[in-house]
Parts: C-alpha cells; structure tokens; sequence
C-alpha cells in the first residue's frame, strides 16, 4: 500500500525541487549541476577497506546532492530516480575502461539493503537507481543492465553511528549471490552501485561476494569495477595530490 500510495502522490502532487525545496520542477538547474554537471572521479575513504574495489562517484555529498539523496531513500520521493540515475550512469562510464565496455555489457550490480530497511522505507532504493541507470546507459548507446543478485544471507546492525572498523566486522561475510545468478555474471564486466560510499565497508563485502561467486565459476574474470553517486568530499580531497 505504501509504495502504491508513494507512486501516485508522485504524480498528483505539487512539484518542488528535492535539493532545495524550489517550487515547479522535481530538481532545479542548479542541483541538477551539483548532481551530474561535473565528470565522475575516482574517490577513496580513508581508511581504505581491505578489498574495495576502484571506485568512482559523481558528485560531493553535500547541500543540494545530499538533500536529494535523502529525499530518494528516505521520504519516497521515487521521481528522483532518474536523475539520480543519470548521475550514477556517469559514474559506471567511469569506472569501466573503454576495452572493458566493449566486451560485453556493463553488469550493475546494486549493493543491497537489510530486508527489514526497504520495507520500512517502502523501495530499495540502490536497486531503483541502479535500473535507472542501466536505462540511461543504454540509452547513450552503451549495453548495460542491472542485476540485483545479492543478498544478505544474515542479520547486520544498522550502520549509522558505527566506526569505519565496526562496519567492516559488522558485515564481514554478510552478502552473498543467490544460488544459480552466477551464470549471469558471465560474458560482462560487473559494476557494483550504490547511491552513497561512506566508509567503503558495503562496497567491499559486496565484491568479497562477487569474487566468491566468479572464483567458483569461472577463472579469468575481471575484477568489479565500483561506481556510486555521491562520497563525501573528503573521499575526493585525498586523491588531489
């Protein structure tokens, strides 16, 4: 009921700018810059997660970026998937060399929430980015899908106020790919996506579970590439030097 109630009211109800609250339009010029007016860069927490994958993001989370993304996930504003989308597709143009994206297709493989968050907040919001993305990719003439194919195969604390060090331990062989999804990996160059990296711990417990999955299935693979929306602006201040 609530995501049916979330999709309509998207639609019937007063548009306003979910980065800063301007009336008339779902997202304003300006925050549309914040959002994907600038080229994806790579970006690295510190400290850096044993494991994480290469991982680049379009924007800085802060002010209007920052206000979207909650808007998204928190409060059900589910017409912001697609610029968010749009975002996180220039971020996974990134992340993938040009020979890599000529291979086969880019694979987005969103990094998922605690089953008990997305019926609380009524959508999975990674996933929703991630098929607007693939959408926008293949749109702009790349070949490209998502393939939601992890899952927590145990209950994980809830991250908020958990040092860099309790979140690798809080999900440390926490994700795993569902039984038989590692035949899709095949053929194609996996991105792992998501809207924010804070830590990077989510990151790399989500390609320890892709590599586990290649590993049994196939040698030869190509790492995971990584690609996400938003960091906070210290993950891109440490790689200026």
């Amino acid at each position: 009921m609530r995501r049916w109630w979330q999709e309509i009211s998207g639609l019937v109800l007063p548009a306003a700018c979910g980065g800063c609250g301007v009336p008339g339009t779902p997202l304003c010029e300006r925050c549309a810059h914040e959002l994907y007016g600038s080229s994806a860069r790579r970006a690295r927490p510190d400290p850096e997660p044993v494991g994480l994958p290469e991982v680049h993001a379009a924007a800085p989370y802060a002010d209007g970026v920052r206000a979207v993304l909650i808007a998204h996930k928190e409060r059900g504003a589910l017409g912001l998937a697609r610029p968010l989308g749009v975002a996180l597709a220039g971020a996974v143009r990134a992340s993938a060399s040009p020979a890599a994206r000529g291979e086969g297709p880019l694979l987005l493989v969103p990094v998922p929430s605690a089953r008990h968050t997305v019926r609380a907040r009524g959508h999975d919001a990674a996933r929703r980015i991630a098929l607007a993305a693939a959408g926008e990719l293949r749109r702009t003439g790349t070949r490209a899908r998502a393939l939601p194919v992890l899952r927590q195969r145990r209950e994980v604390a809830d991250q908020a106020g958990l040092t860099a060090r309790e979140r690798v331990a809080n999900l440390s062989g926490a994700l795993v790919v569902v039984g038989g999804a590692g035949r899709l990996l095949e053929g194609g160059r996996a991105v792992l996506v998501d809207d924010l990296m804070t830590t990077g711990a989510s990151l790399a417990e989500a390609a320890r579970a892709l590599r586990t999955a290649m590993e049994q299935r196939f040698t030869g693979f190509d790492e995971p590439a990584a690609a996400v929306v938003a960091v906070p602006p210290s993950a891109f201040e440490i790689n200026r030097n």
